[in-house]
Order: C-alpha cells, then sequence, then structure tokens
C-alpha cells in the first residue's frame, strides 16, 4: 500500500501565509514528480505547483512569486510555502505524486486526502 497524507491547511488573513506538506509513505521504489492542485466548489481541479525528483518547478501564473514548491527527497515529502495569500487562494488544497511501488514496480498517480486553505479577513 502507498498513501499519501498532507497537513498544514486553515484559515488565514490576506496576506498571511501557511506551509502544506505532504508525505508519501508505504511500499515506495521510487517518487518523481510531486505537485499541488486545487479546487473550489463547482470548478475542475487546478493545478498549482509541480516538482521534479531534480528539483525542477512549475507553476501557474496566478501563485508565481508567492508560493514555493520544495521537497525532501530522504523523507518523500513535498512542502508547499504559501505567502501573500489572497481570497481567491481559498480552496481544497490536494497533493499528487507519481510513486512506483516495490512490490510490483508498478507506477501510477496517488493522491492526499486534501486539506482546507481559507484566506479571510
Amino acid at each position: 500500500q502507498v498513501q499519501l497524507v498532507e497537513s498544514g491547511g486553515g484559515l488565514v488573513q490576506p496576506g498571511g501565509s501557511l506551509r502544506l506538506s505532504c508525505a508519501a509513505s508505504g511500499r515506495i521504489f521510487g517518487v518523481y514528480v510531486m505537485g499541488y492542485y486545487r479546487q473550489t466548489p463547482g470548478t475542475e481541479r487546478e493545478l498549482v505547483a509541480t516538482i521534479t525528483s531534480d528539483g525542477i518547478t512549475h507553476y501557474t501564473d496566478s501563485v508565481k512569486g508567492r508560493f514555493t514548491i520544495s521537497r525532501d527527497n530522504a523523507k518523500n515529502t513535498t512542502y508547499l510555502l504559501m505567502n501573500n495569500l489572497k481570497p481567491e487562494d481559498t480552496a481544497v488544497y490536494y497533493c499528487k505524486a507519481d510513486i512506483t511501488r516495490d512490490n510490483d514496480y508498478l507506477d501510477r498517480d496517488y493522491w492526499g486526502q486534501g486539506t482546507q486553505v481559507t484566506v479571510s479577513a
């Protein structure tokens, strides 16, 4: 079994900061691209940021300069530091990771359970 566990969401005022964490555990051979997506009611899930195992990052335009994605390969964990948060950043944030299992070498995407981020005064 492989699972992703997220933490770090919450309520913050506009201009504030939050850091999300996402840890992969279980029968893991390798973790490749990791990333964060977000979703609001009635909309499709959208990509926020991704990071490869080599540290190459990608951000959606609306968060560039405010959010920073990073990872600790030894811990199979990725982080999303969100600064200067805006009300439009309010959403459920989901972690996704491309993982190969160590028992059957099956490669697939796994999703975290989601964490609510609310930006409001």
